[in-house]
């Protein structure tokens, strides 16, 4: 989730990310993030949830396997666990994305984070500087801490705030 009561930004970004486990063996991811410039962006869940220094503490891409970087589409034995390709921002700045992963399970995502970096990911193909460890994406200009809020389809309403309002209440 990225938002500003539970995330950090430097310029305004804010949405949700949902992780929904169908199955054991797929994920499926869905959001939608405002305030990008547009084009295509870099999406990653990354080793840690701490966001006391804004996206800095964040770590790695999470990376189970010990891989290089790779796209969402990839192989499993040939991507981090964390690497989710890219979105794309419209003119307005947003980001609307739905798909669905067989590598990540929400069970191993809880208390880790996910971040959205400033250019688009190359999926380790250039080979270029670093695209083999972070796609040559920039620097993280959103992150949010990946949280359990409920079970599939039981709080289609609420997002919590994770310290017990809904958002909803929290603006008001």
């Amino acid at each position: 989730m990225l938002c500003n009561s539970t995330g950090h930004s430097d310029s305004g970004i804010n949405g949700v990310v949902r992780f929904i486990q169908l199955n054991e063996n797929e994920c499926l991811v869905d959001g939608t993030i405002d305030g990008l410039s547009p084009g295509k962006h870099g999406i990653h869940i990354y080793e840690c949830g701490d966001l006391s220094n804004g996206c800095e503490n964040i770590g790695e891409h999470l990376n189970f396997g010990q891989t290089l970087h790779g796209n969402q589409t990839d192989d499993p034995n040939n991507r981090h666990t964390g690497d989710l390709g890219n979105i794309t921002a419209n003119e307005e700045g947003r980001a609307i994305f739905y798909f669905k992963d067989k590598l990540i399970n929400v069970s191993n995502l809880i208390g880790r984070s996910i971040g959205i970096t400033e250019h688009e990911d190359d999926c380790g193909r250039t080979r270029i500087n670093k695209s083999e460890i972070d796609g040559n994406s920039g620097k993280k200009i959103a992150c949010g801490i990946i949280a359990r809020s409920s079970g599939l389809f039981e709080n289609s309403k609420k997002i919590c705030a994770c310290y017990g309002v809904t958002l909803w209440e929290e603006r008001d």
